[in-house]
């Protein structure tokens, strides 16, 4: 009798044993399905996300290809400028400043030139021969006395009129 109920009592410590087992199995099964249910779930919307994703990716691609294709343009074009600056003779040391500081000169020559320049305009019609520059300089003197006879006798009649 003492080992049976000795044997009772094992056998009650492992059932308990045992079913204290399975429940914190349970519990974990259940916890897995759980978790299970929710990254099916979370598998399902990234699988949906994906459709549109990958369109992205497509345009991704296509704006990609775009932008090489104009990068290799625009360096093709910034080559292109440097061999012209260079055959013209660009060099960095020429700025705004330079330019404007030079353009200021300019001016500045230009005021102090004009005048003399004017007054050389004036000998430009004059022949390149010195006995033909003295014959011209001779007929502008025959000119500028026959237009001042003109200017008296036109004075003389005005006032000869006006007495």
């Amino acid at each position: 009798m003492g080992d049976m109920s000795l044997r009772k009592s094992e056998v009650e410590e492992k059932r308990a044993k045992v079913q204290k087992e399975s429940k914190i199995l349970l519990d974990y099964t259940r916890k897995a399905i759980a978790r299970m249910t929710y990254l099916k779930r979370i598998l399902g919307q990234l699988e949906d996300d994906v459709a549109p994703c990958e369109a992205q990716m497509e345009n991704w691609k296509t704006n990609l290809a775009i932008m090489a294709s104009k990068e290799r343009q625009y360096l093709q074009q910034y080559r292109n400028y440097k061999a012209l600056l260079n055959r013209v003779g660009y060099t960095p040391e020429i700025s705004h400043g330079v330019l404007v500081e030079m353009a200021e000169h300019r001016k500045d020559l230009e005021k102090k030139t004009k005048p003399i320049l004017d007054t050389l305009r004036s000998y430009q019609d004059l022949p390149p021969d010195k006995a033909l520059a003295a014959l011209a300089i001779e007929d502008k003197k025959r000119q500028y006395a026959a237009a001042e006879k003109r200017l008296e006798d036109v004075l003389q009649s005005a006032l000869a009129t006006s007495e």
